[in-house]
């Protein structure tokens, strides 16, 4: 009788040592090594596939986990399928057209940022030698809008000042327009996104009640079922509206730093054409 104890204790540390270093081996070489070590009388099991051993949907996972192919964006997927697919895709739809009216905005003003520094000592230098048109023709081959409130204002330079400065005025107010374009509807996004995804957590209460007056009983899965789909619209609804936002501001502070080019560009401008005409009128009475 003690022997036949020690045998079962000694057969069961065993048995306890070999699964722990087989759990310790990645799983689809440790299913293929218990395939190669069936006994040879075993002959319908000895040498047959794996998928005939574990089946083919244990096999699948295995190959999935093997590939990588739990990670982050299999989940997102798996929250996306198990949200109410309605208002996850409109969700989605405002993130896309969100994204893409953000990504036109900061390629239109990167591409409008010029050294206004720069360009208007250039147009200096031109004024101070009295070639108007080579000015002119300077700020029409340059982009943005501080060039183009330089060539608005240098088309009335032979004008009193200040319709030089109500022409450059006017005309900053429609390049601040231009800047400005598109923004009203990001934030029409931006505000739509977690608006979208409350709702979907109000119908998801609504139908997990539902779920629990059919079934005539609280249940806690049918109460936790109803939840999740609930909550996981509204945590995409906030997580779109942060992303736009962030996009958003960034935008906003290029549209200032482009304003304030603006700005001191046109004061600039009002100084250089101011001295173009005293110098052009000193000329006139000499």
């Amino acid at each position: 009788m003690k022997k036949s104890i020690a045998m079962l204790a000694l057969t069961a540390t065993l048995l306890l040592g070999s699964t722990t270093v087989a759990a310790q081996q990645d799983s689809a070489q440790s299913i293929n090594a218990t395939a190669l070590a069936m006994p040879a009388d075993s002959d319908s099991l000895a040498g047959a596939p794996v998928e005939d051993l574990i089946g083919e949907e244990d096999m699948a996972e295995l190959t999935a986990m093997a590939q990588g192919q739990t990670g982050l964006h299999n989940q997102l997927k798996t929250k996306f399928v198990e949200g109410s697919a309605s208002f996850m895709s409109l969700v989605a739809l405002a993130l896309v057209l969100g994204l893409a009216l953000c990504i036109e905005r900061i390629i239109y003003l990167t591409l409008a940022e010029v050294n206004a520094r720069k360009l208007l000592a250039d147009v200096d230098k031109k004024m101070e030698t009295g070639d108007v048109e080579g000015a002119k023709s300077l700020c029409r081959d340059t982009r943005g809008p501080v060039a183009s409130i330089c060539y608005q204002g240098l088309m009335h330079v032979d004008e009193p000042l200040d319709v030089v400065e109500r022409s450059v005025v006017n005309y900053g107010s429609v390049q601040q327009g231009h800047l400005e374009k598109g923004c009203s509807w990001i934030t029409l996004f931006i505000t739509i996104a977690p608006s979208l995804g409350f709702l979907g957590t109000v119908i998801g209460m609504v139908m997990a009640f539902d779920q629990i007056q059919e079934a005539g009983d609280i249940s806690p899965r049918i109460v936790a079922d109803g939840m999740k789909v609930a909550l996981i619209t509204t945590i995409f609804g906030i997580v779109v509206a942060l992303i736009l936002q962030v996009f958003y501001n960034y935008i906003l502070a290029k549209i200032e730093r482009l304003t304030q080019q603006m700005e001191e560009g046109a004061t600039s401008l009002l100084d250089i054409i101011m001295q173009y005409q005293q110098r052009h009128n000193a000329q006139r009475h000499d």
